[in-house]
């Protein structure tokens, strides 16, 4: 495949006439600058790499429009729960291709699926990973690179089993849920080039210490691993309460604390917290919409930045689909907390929501040689972006001005009123028009 980029704004840096070719698998062979447009090569007028979503909980899209009202985290957790016990294999596929069809559309070109319903709602497990395969399968038609973020579920909070609603997120300890991930890994291998696997921890309430370590250990090295970290203040005084030290603490102690490892939120951070993720080189995963949706609060960017953590973003609930918003969102934070402007620079933007997403999902960086091939069209001259500086686009486009969306070098295109028929179609099917929350108005 061939794309030709008239106007490529890559690391800040704006390029001129880029000629991109990609190899069968979607990866870059070779680039050339300077060029004019081949008449066999798909031709893009301004593009930037592609964006990746680094965290995304897709079935929490059915709530949307849903649980907005009130409540607290807490709240909206137990009308999750009750969303995630009406999925199966067969609705999940379908509901989960429309999620992911929503996001190429909106200009995200991979997404790390932090997926966690694993088994029949009483625990017990289908037959071939039909859970994991719906998702991977919903993905290629979607046409996404996904990354599954395959997550390790043992305990209900500290000290406590899972409930019955928890049932088919568990495995039985640690090692059953490795076994499992070793059999899901060999089901997946050879599926398809947009599909990889990683891997998760649900949190130190969802994990015990014991698995924590013993996880970090024998997991392959080069996988990617993912965990929630100190989203709600609870979370931090029950860990503290239990083990006398923060969640990051108790990671550094046993051992999981590195640069594979990506915290998502970080959001109530001490600094001896933020010294320890910044030494051990993580990625931290901020979702701006959701962690405002929730009322869970704003995190400490800047600082882990400055300590020599790596940034990404995600869509974490789904309540927004928007690569562009969440950055918005990062930097609004930034100056709701500073008092101050400026605190993310765009071209800092522009990485964090490329390079810094793709290097947490353990992929390489979209549009350079040897990493996929992977961009995002975008409209300057919108109603939206009229006038603003190509470099400032962060600040003011939206998804509503992505043109072209381009993962493994081509074209991927969905009609989006039929995704959101679709996505219509899933949510009725699924949760019985409005009956799921009736009783909560």
């Amino acid at each position: 495949m061939r794309i030709w980029v008239d106007r490529l704004l890559r690391g800040g840096v704006l390029e001129r006439g880029v000629l991109f070719e990609s190899d069968a698998a979607g990866s870059v062979v070779t680039e050339t600058t300077g060029t004019a447009a081949p008449a066999d090569a798909t031709v893009l007028d301004l593009a930037v790499p592609g964006f990746a979503n680094a965290h995304s909980h897709a079935f929490h899209r059915a709530l949307r429009g849903r649980t907005h009202e009130s409540g607290s985290f807490w709240t909206w957790r137990e009308l999750m729960y009750r969303a995630a016990a009406r999925l199966d294999p067969t609705t999940y596929r379908d509901f989960a291709a429309a999620v992911f069809s929503e996001m190429v559309a909106a200009g995200w070109t991979s997404v790390g699926e932090f997926h966690y319903v694993h088994h029949r709602p009483d625990g017990t497990r289908y037959d071939d990973h039909a859970m994991e395969i719906a998702l991977a399968d919903a993905a290629v038609e979607a046409g996404i690179r996904l990354v599954l973020l395959d997550t390790c579920y043992l305990a209900g909070g500290i000290g406590r089993p899972l409930t019955a609603e928890q049932a088919r997120f568990g495995d039985a300890d640690a090692g059953a849920w490795l076994d499992r991930w070793h059999s899901l890994h060999a089901a997946l291998a050879g599926r398809s080039e947009l599909v990889t696997l990683g891997a998760a921890l649900h949190s130190v309430r969802g994990v015990p210490r014991e698995a924590l370590g013993r996880i970090a250990r024998e997991l392959p090295g080069q996988v990617s691993l993912h965990i929630h970290l100190s989203e709600q203040p609870a979370e931090n005084e029950d860990c503290v309460a239990a083990y006398g030290l923060t969640p990051t603490e108790l990671l550094a102690e046993e051992g999981v604390l590195s640069r594979r490892l990506s915290v998502v939120h970080a959001t109530h951070l001490t600094e001896g917290d933020i010294r320890l993720l910044g030494q051990a080189g993580v990625h931290a995963v901020f979702c701006p919409t959701t962690e405002a949706d929730l009322g869970d609060g704003i995190g400490p960017a800047v600082e882990l930045m400055e300590a020599g953590a790596t940034l990404a973003v995600g869509s974490d609930q789904n309540a927004v689909v928007d690569p562009l918003l969440e950055l918005r969102g990062l930097e609004a934070g930034e100056r709701l907390r500073s008092l101050r402007r400026g605190r993310i620079a765009p071209e800092w933007l522009w990485r964090i929501g490329s390079a810094g997403g793709y290097g947490a999902l353990g992929l390489a960086e979209p549009a350079r040689l040897g990493g996929p091939l992977d961009l995002v069209e975008l409209d300057p001259f919108s109603i939206r972006t009229a006038g603003s500086r190509i470099e400032q686009l962060p600040l003011t486009a939206t998804a509503a001005d992505v043109t072209q969306t381009i993962v493994g070098g081509r074209v991927v295109v969905h009609d989006e009123v039929a995704v959101a028929e679709r996505l219509r179609r899933c949510i009725t099917t699924l949760f019985e028009e409005d009956t799921l929350f009736e009783e909560d108005r």
